[in-house]
């Protein structure tokens, strides 16, 4: 399949030109517009291109450090799984939910990039994410 890096450059000049007011914090997870990128490096999806990251590090109010997530099952050392609430479109409930981060495709980002909040992980979980995500560097 194509990919339309045409559709995703006019949108990263509209996210350019925009005065973003979000700032993210450490453990929170946002939908995030990731782009289309090359080769093996994780894709945003739909017509925002974008993807749920987990903040790992902020490092000024422009700039942050985060972890991809995918709904797909992965049952190996470059993946950690963790749970999130989504809220049910139809039911407006919040659910729990399995999802897993992608240790290996870390990746600075501006704030323009962020686009909703999710969810924010418990100290513990992240503190458990934070010792493998190390030990996998």
């Amino acid at each position: 399949m194509a990919k339309d890096f045409d559709a995703w450059n006019k949108l990263k000049k509209i996210f350019e030109k925009e005065e973003r007011k979000f700032f993210a914090h450490p453990r929170e997870i946002w939908w995030c517009s990731l782009g289309l990128n090359l080769g093996a490096e994780i894709d945003g999806k739909n017509d925002s291109f974008e993807r749920p990251v987990l903040v790992i590090t902020v490092y000024n109010k422009e700039s942050m450090l985060v972890l991809p997530i995918t709904s797909r099952e992965k049952d190996d050392k470059f993946h950690y799984k963790i749970f999130v609430k989504i809220k049910d479109i139809k039911t407006g409930e919040y659910i729990e939910k399995s999802v897993w981060i992608k240790l290996t495709q870390a990746k600075v980002i501006s704030n323009k990039r962020l686009l909703r909040k999710i969810d924010l992980i418990s100290i513990e979980d992240f503190t458990k994410l934070m010792v493998t995500f190390k030990n996998s560097i």
